[in-house]
């Protein structure tokens, strides 16, 4: 089956020494509808990229002489300032090496071997997050969007007009805020929570050129996460808790574990949701979920 991929003008980095994995992921991702160039070397992507954009970079951890942590830290930092995400592939799953990815500037990691669907849907909504952050500072209050910036230490930098308005009169507990934005920078994108204030919660979105830590500022709903999502797509409740977490780039045998279901079961229940939704695979259903829970476009 064909899988879909949001933009087909995304242009992706694969980065790896291994000729079989560059080999297989280029070909998933092409067939996605992205274009790819790939890199054996550390060196090698950072000349790429002085030359093109890419909009995502699949960069594996180790690979002899520059490895991938060391690339990663090259080209998130001046005069490159690559705005686009960072993913890591590896076989490392320790805490200190996710964490040591993070620091680098990657937003998440999947482990080798990759699992194809789980990649393609992490890396459409990483690359919808990279392109609002791209835009944020142009057009955030026309298209109504809220964003704020924060300091590695916590402290405001910056945001949209009407985020700005909101949180100066919004009750924060900024010790709290504060161990929230510092998990952040430790965790994957994709396993972080959103930070609950009164009235609002915060959304990760990401880090820009200059380091700050980008969340996207929204009003707290009356209603849970899967309560909004059987009112868009009329899922029932286990449904709506299994899209839920898809969303957050779980794998079937992690929502299988996380819910205490079958792996069949939760095939079966992504069959019924793909039918409700109209889409015909997890990036689709990814995506569109994605934008309804947290209100973009």
């Amino acid at each position: 089956m064909k899988r879909s991929n949001p933009s087909p003008q995304n242009l992706a980095l694969v980065v790896d020494d291994e000729p079989d994995t560059l080999s297989m992921v280029s070909a998933a991702l092409e067939e996605s509808g992205m274009s790819v160039i790939v890199a054996r070397d550390g060196q090698t992507a950072i000349d790429l990229v002085e030359r093109v954009q890419p909009d995502v970079i699949l960069m594996d951890a180790l690979m002899p002489q520059m490895d991938g942590f060391e690339t990663c830290k090259r080209l998130k930092a001046p005069p490159l300032s690559v705005a686009a995400p960072i993913i890591f592939m590896t076989g490392l799953t320790e805490p200190n090496d996710v964490v040591r990815g993070l620091k680098a500037g990657g937003v998440d990691y999947v482990t080798k071997p990759v699992v194809v669907d789980e990649l393609i849907a992490r890396l459409a909504i990483h690359i919808a997050n990279s392109k609002l952050l791209q835009s944020a500072r142009d057009a955030l209050d026309s298209s109504g969007r809220s964003i704020l910036a924060f300091t590695p230490d916590g402290d405001l930098s910056w945001g949209s007009d009407n985020a700005l308005e909101a949180f100066d009169v919004t009750e924060v507990d900024h010790a709290a805020l504060s161990e929230w934005l510092a998990t952040c920078v430790r965790k994957p994108l994709s396993q972080l929570q959103p930070f609950a204030m009164k009235d609002y919660q915060l959304f990760y979105v990401g880090l820009s050129a200059s380091s700050e830590l980008l969340v996207k500022f929204s009003r707290q709903r009356s209603i849970s996460n899967e309560q909004l999502l059987i009112a868009q797509w009329g899922l029932t409740l286990r449904e709506a808790e299994v899209l839920y977490w898809l969303t957050l780039g779980k794998t079937n045998r992690d929502i299988s574990a996380i819910l205490s279901l079958s792996p069949r079961t939760v095939n079966k229940h992504l069959e019924q949701i793909f039918q409700k939704m109209g889409v015909d695979n997890r990036t689709s259903a990814a995506v569109a979920a994605d934008r309804v829970l947290h209100g973009t476009d």
